[in-house]
């Protein structure tokens, strides 16, 4: 019997009250699990409200007593995991290893937050002027909403609200409406850990509520990670209605693979990298690039027989590698493209869209697939698939590897292969792109630096946690003093200076 999924508004859990729902499924058996309401925009509003009212007692309260929540919440996340893990596998489909490293790389971000009183410190100078000392804070911005994807149901909450609380903001998330359980737990658990009641909120919905939090004059900050024409639009607007945003687009990661790499690392790299969590991450590498036919021979050789036998099941199966896709539309987009693959010319050398698990045939089931000899022109390399479908681009020289990632229109994240220290270095150093890996398939920073892509993959200047994520959701005051001392000097008209 299928659930009914509640908001979480003001401290509790309270039903939808719009009329509006959609269904969400188990994706390793297609089954309809739950019901998640759609908030109309009062909803979304009574939300903003709530939290509107529980920002200045929480602004007032002390960093430390803010990090103290934080930590006891980090507790609850480490003692919990296999619980929020188990639900984002039910909902999105990904394996439980899987599941369990999105929540370990959620809760390192918490754990970044719990430093909120060294985060938030200012600077001081003392006599800019005779007698005049100037200081710098950083205050909280105010009422702060996250719309996040189905990809990481639990981590991409997590790169946002730990920081937005520790600076002091109240925080509104707006999960995807595909796997929408995981955020109800972390607001559960926020609240055993002590956060006041309307600080943190979660209400459930599609564009409607999406557009109550842009248009809403309350909200002063919107966060989002999704697809490149969605995030262009939150970012623009957001600014037009005076917010600020930062919005994560999507990409098209390469690896290139030097004819000095060790092949067997950068297959296995690439193995995980291309078909992990179903290749529905936005750091998957999704296009090969490897320097030389020799080197292309020889990879694709090592790749294809790897690919035949990934070992594809219900994310519950410990022997699984490779869990569903989310739902039945998605798969039918990842198998379109790979129809379009083979349209546009590229050689398919594993197909897997016949795949069939028996017992779950009604399963978002898809095989990794595998091209070799795609070309910049082809709409499988240009355009972001977010499935298991790796592309091989055979470049001729190094030259030609990094004028390929250059001229693509994302910029999330690149690696390079090679043991040749002079051209990783240059490679680093060229590279248009927001996180790069050397040797690292998937350059995720931890949660102490921040995460970023360039060009179509980034929207608005500040990246997601981290340094930049303080920087984000704060407002930076500088206060200049002086104090009487007796001494006159009548008035001036002139700029101060120094001279």
């Amino acid at each position: 019997m299928p659930v009914d999924i509640p908001h979480f508004v003001a401290g509790a859990r309270v039903p939808g009250r719009s009329g509006r729902t959609a269904p969400v499924f188990n994706p390793a058996t297609g089954e309809v699990t739950g019901t998640v309401p759609l908030a109309s925009r009062d909803e979304v509003n009574a939300a903003v409200a709530a939290a509107h009212r529980a920002f200045p007692a929480w602004a007032a309260t002390p960093p430390l007593r803010r990090a103290r929540i934080l930590y006891r919440f980090l507790r609850l996340l480490e003692e919990r995991t296999d619980d929020l893990a188990a639900v984002i596998t039910a909902e999105h489909g990904k394996v439980l290893s899987d599941a369990k490293g999105e929540v370990q790389r959620g809760l390192e971000v918490v754990e970044f937050a719990t430093a909120a009183p060294q985060l938030l410190k200012g600077e001081v100078t003392e006599n800019v002027g005779t007698s005049v000392d100037s200081h710098s804070i950083r205050q909280p911005l105010g009422v702060v909403a996250g719309i996040t994807p189905f990809n990481f149901p639990a981590m991409v909450p997590l790169w946002m609200l730990p920081v937005a609380l520790a600076c002091g903001n109240c925080f509104v998330l707006k999960p995807s409406e595909r796997d929408p359980s995981a955020s109800l737990l972390l607001a559960d658990w926020l609240k055993e850990a002590g956060l006041p009641d309307g600080v943190f909120s979660v209400v459930h919905g599609d564009k409607e509520a999406v557009d109550a939090l842009l248009e809403n004059p309350d909200i002063a900050a919107v966060s989002f990670v999704g697809s490149t024409p969605i995030a262009k639009y939150i970012y623009e607007t957001a600014t037009r209605t005076g917010k600020r945003a930062q919005a994560l687009g999507g990409a098209k990661n390469h690896m290139v693979v030097m004819p000095d790499a060790d092949l067997d690392q950068a297959v296995d790299a690439l193995m995980g990298a291309a078909y992990g969590s179903a290749g529905e991450r936005c750091m998957a590498v999704s296009v090969a690039v490897p320097v030389g036919e020799k080197t292309a021979d020889a990879l694709i050789a090592r790749l294809a027989p790897r690919v035949r036998a990934l070992k594809i099941g219900p994310g519950t199966d410990p022997e699984a590698e490779m869990g569903p896709l989310v739902t039945r539309q998605h798969l039918d987009k990842v198998r379109g493209y790979v129809d379009i693959g083979v349209q546009e010319g590229a050689e398919l050398v594993v197909d897997g869209r016949g795949l069939r698990l028996q017992g779950h045939e009604n399963g978002f089931f898809i095989g990794g697939s595998l091209f070799d000899r795609v070309t910049p022109a082809m709409r499988i390399y240009k355009e972001e698939i977010f499935g298991p479908v790796l592309a091989v681009v055979r470049s001729q020289n190094f030259e030609d590897a990094v004028g390929l990632i250059n001229a693509h229109e994302f910029g999330n994240g690149t690696a390079i292969f090679t043991r040749d220290g002079d051209a990783a270095r240059e490679f680093a150093t060229r590279i248009q792109v927001g996180m790069v890996g050397i040797n690292v398939p998937i350059p995720v920073p931890m949660a102490f630096h921040s995460f970023g892509g360039w060009k179509a993959s980034l929207f608005g200047d500040h990246h997601m946690h981290g340094p930049e994520g303080v920087r984000f959701y704060t407002r930076l005051k500088t206060i200049t003093t002086r104090w009487p001392t007796g001494i006159r000097s009548g008035a001036e008209f002139v700029m101060p200076t120094m001279k």
